[in-house]
Formats: structure tokens, sequence, C-alpha cells
């Protein structure tokens, strides 16, 4: 197959090393940033699910008779949350585990400190609405009894992952000006490189359009295949950051490869063509006006 003329020299004025390394750089940045935010929104909606159904009861002085006489506090809070609708698995956590979850702040154990440590009781709470009327009960059966179900922190993940979206999309329209200014001064570049044989074929007739396009034709492939490049260099780094991230999200490491998800993969192909059409645009734009100027 016969190699395409290259009237204006675009081969050695717009070289092929640095300006599809830049674009690469920037399409890895740009891939990163959004298997980030899709990671981020993935543990975000599971963990709101998690905590958001979480409920935690503290019962001062446990072992203490209950309000009404019989039985003591910590089985009447029981007792209580067994007979409320959308209250399902109440259970009382041993000494152990109570040690286990205060040994971090403490770094003992509560009974060698001496220290009144309430029973906590753990439950899912599938309620519609607040859990007023169920504090309500509690403290009737054992005033100084608190409830508290994981809807505050459910918002402050909510609020978290809004903020890594918007995070992202202000780093992706960073790495995209970027690019196109990268592009813009190799263009520019180019275009003093080969004024002197543009001014003349400029001057003999040929259009703006078709100067245009051959130097728009050369940055597309360029930025494209530095895309490319880009593209092929983030998959083993998003396999491995898979990998690392697995036990946050409750997967068990398997025997086999970590994958990604589907729709990462189908963004994948997305940011060449992006970066070549940035690549297209941004010369148009920078040879248009530049041709302007010689006039």
């Amino acid at each position: 197959m016969a190699k395409r003329i290259d009237h204006l020299g675009l081969r050695s004025a717009m070289a092929d090393r640095l300006l599809p390394m830049l674009v690469g750089a920037m399409s890895f940045l740009a891939i990163l940033a959004i298997a980030g935010v899709m990671a981020a929104a993935a543990l975000a909606a599971q963990w709101r699910g998690d905590t958001g159904a979480a409920l935690t009861v503290q019962v001062p002085d446990a072992s203490q008779p209950a309000a009404s006489g019989i039985g003591n506090r910590l089985n009447a809070v029981l007792a209580v949350l067994g007979a409320t609708p959308g209250v399902t698995g109440p259970k009382a956590l041993s000494a152990a585990e109570l040690d286990t979850l205060l040994k971090p702040w403490l770094g003992e154990d509560a009974e060698s400190l001496a220290l009144p440590v309430p029973a906590v009781i753990t439950a899912t709470w599938s309620g519609a609405g607040s859990i007023t009327s169920l504090r309500a009960a509690l403290d009737e059966a054992a005033p100084g009894t608190l409830a508290e179900t994981g809807s505050r922190w459910a918002s402050r993940v909510a609020a978290l992952t809004s903020s890594l979206q918007d995070s992202a999309a202000a780093i992706l329209v960073i790495v995209a000006l970027v690019a196109s200014a990268v592009v813009a001064i190799a263009t520019h570049a180019g275009l003093a490189q080969r004024r002197d044989t543009i001014a003349i074929i400029h001057g003999l007739g040929a259009l703006d359009s078709d100067i245009a396009a051959r130097f728009a034709l050369r940055a597309t492939l360029l930025a494209g295949f530095g895309a490319i490049i880009g593209a092929a260099l983030a998959v083993p780094v998003l396999l491995w950051l898979a990998t690392l991230a697995a036990p946050f999200a409750g997967v068990l490491p398997q025997s086999g490869a970590p994958s990604l998800p589907p729709l990462l993969w189908a963004v994948l192909p997305a940011i060449p063509l992006a970066a070549a059409l940035i690549g297209w645009l941004t010369t148009q734009f920078t040879v248009r006006g530049w041709l302007r100027g010689l006039a």
C-alpha cells in the first residue's frame, strides 16, 4: 500500500513521541479518576445499606431491676426490641465482644479499669421513619436507654460520595483542558516550523479548511494513539487496585484473576475516542486562528 504523501511535512513538524506520551499520561489519569468515582459510588451504596440498617442500643445499669419490677433492665429492653416491628435480630454483646470493641480506645478491658460500661445490643432496623417511638418505649422499660441507627453515618457517606464525584468531575475537566493545551502547543510548534511552506500554499489559494484538516488528522491520530497506550497501561493498575479494594467491598479473595465492573470496561474505549475528538477540535481552532493571522 502506497504511503500517503506528506506535502506539509507534518511528520517532522508534529513528532510522534512527545504528544502521544503526554496525551497518554492525561488519559491514564482520567481513567483512574473515573474508576475511583465508580468504586466510591459502589462502596458507598453498600456501606449506606449496611450502616443505615444498623441499630445500636445502650442500656446503663443493665443488671438493675427494670421499671416494671419484672426482670432486669437488659431483659426488659430485649423484650421491647423483640416485640417492635422493624427490629430484627436483637443481640446483647458479651463482655468479651465489648472488650474487643473498647480495647483500641481504652487499651485494656473495661473490667480491669473499673469503668461502668453499659450493655450494648445490636439489631437490624428496617422500620419506616424515625425511631422516636422506639426510643420512648425503651426509655419506659429502662430509663436512660439510648438507641441510635446508622442513618447519620449513612448520610455522611452519601455526602462523601457526592464530594468524590464532584472532585472526579473537576479532575476530568482539568485533564481535558491540559490535554487541549498540550495539543494546541504542539500544533503551534508545527505551524511555526512549517510557517514558510504553509504561507506559500495559503497564498496560492489553499483553503483554511484543507490546511486545518491536514493538521487535525495528524493531531487526532497522535492523540488517539497516546490515549490507547494510556488506557492499556491503566488496566493492570486498575486490576491491582481492585484487588486491594476487595476487602472493603466485602469480597473474599478468589483464586482467579481480579475483575473490573462491566461499566468500566465500557468506558475504557471511550477515552481514546474523547482524546481524539479533543485533538481534532483543538487543532481545528488553533490552525484556523493562526491562518487568519496570515491574512
